[in-house]
């Protein structure tokens, strides 16, 4: 039975007080093979991310059937408050585990990342400043990567193809590049030109961004999961990978990257190099977010920037022509 009236019935939540959600799935089952290293490896991605957030920063864990080392070392994260939401689970898969984590609140701006990130300082403040002066970024990465303006960025290339200020520039960072691709166990036999030219947008004398995102750690704008699907039936792969993928381009937002290095992919073994950052003592003000919603797109509006137009730019003359246009240097363009 049900006496008295429940004191908290039709009361309104008062809006948020956090500016910024990271959400990041963890699942380490066991500390043994593949997996040997990684219980240090999540602990180096934590330490180094609340060393680089700014106190209006939600920190949620979402532990995807982890073993009791890992659940009782999150546990003792959430105790001391180093981390706003833990959410144990067993394990229902890498994209589940991230929809929880991120349903449930009103932040602005949510970044869904790895368990073996290792966070930089400034990156924050720097995925800020682009979305502030940028009203068309949806997703914002922290980490430069080879050719990400040929994934997902259809709408970006066609909005910049006649505007002199999207063009090939010198990369700024050659030894993040090179960590990037010896973490995911890459040969140095790829390309070298990559490591030189990226495909960039100049927004104002101040700011460059490079065209396209990774995917181990990103940014999104809260409103990009204003619908998002309660179950994903993988637990990684599938047409999992994609979805977070198309959600952005539904509501015609860009794909961007900073210009530097802000984050470093650690993988699945532990290295000399990986030392968790200082704290960032830089102390400013709170940056200030008003982010108005978008409306998804007109589905064949959708089909012509991110379908049409990318399978004509896929065509090898076209290709040609748009490098050339787009400033590489002639040298590069026949191998890029």
């Amino acid at each position: 039975m049900r006496v008295g009236h429940n004191p908290h019935k039709d009361q309104l939540l008062s809006a948020p007080d956090y500016l910024h959600q990271v959400v990041i799935p963890v699942y380490i089952p066991h500390q043994e093979d593949y997996f040997k290293d990684s219980f240090r490896i999540l602990q180096l991605c934590i330490n180094s991310l609340v060393a680089t957030v700014h106190a209006k920063t939600c920190i949620s864990i979402v532990n995807n059937g982890s073993c009791d080392d890992v659940k009782i070392y999150l546990n003792e994260l959430y105790e001391q408050k180093l981390i706003q939401e833990l959410i144990h689970t067993e394990n229902i898969g890498k994209l589940n585990a991230v929809l929880k984590g991120i349903a449930g609140n009103a932040i602005p701006l949510v970044t869904i990342a790895d368990a073996d990130v290792l966070f930089l300082n400034s990156w924050q403040s720097e995925t800020t400043k682009i979305f502030n002066q940028v009203p068309q970024a949806g997703v914002v990465g922290i980490a430069p990567q080879f050719k990400m303006y040929e994934g997902h960025c259809g709408n970006v290339l066609l909005a910049n193809l006649f505007n002199g200020k999207m063009c090939f520039s010198p990369v700024k960072n050659q030894e993040a590049l090179i960590r990037f691709y010896h973490s995911i166990g890459w040969d140095r036999n790829y390309n070298q030109d990559y490591l030189k030219y990226n495909l960039s947008l100049t927004i104002n004398p101040d700011l460059k961004v490079l065209i396209g995102s990774g995917h181990f750690v990103a940014t999104y704008k809260k409103d990009v999961f204003e619908n998002i699907v309660s179950y994903i039936g993988y637990k990684m792969g599938g047409d999992s990978e994609g979805y977070l993928d198309k959600l952005p381009l539904e509501k015609d937002y860009w794909r961007l990257t900073t210009q530097d290095n802000y984050a470093f992919h650690m993988g699945n073994v532990h290295e000399d190099w990986m030392v968790v950052p200082a704290k960032n003592e830089l102390k400013v003000d709170f940056p200030t977010i008003n982010f108005s919603k978008r409306k998804p797109i007109n589905t064949v509006v959708y089909f012509v920037k991110n379908r049409l137009f990318v399978k004509f730019l896929s065509f090898g003359w076209l290709n040609t022509l748009f490098l050339r246009c787009k400033k590489l240097p002639k040298h590069m363009i026949k191998r890029y």
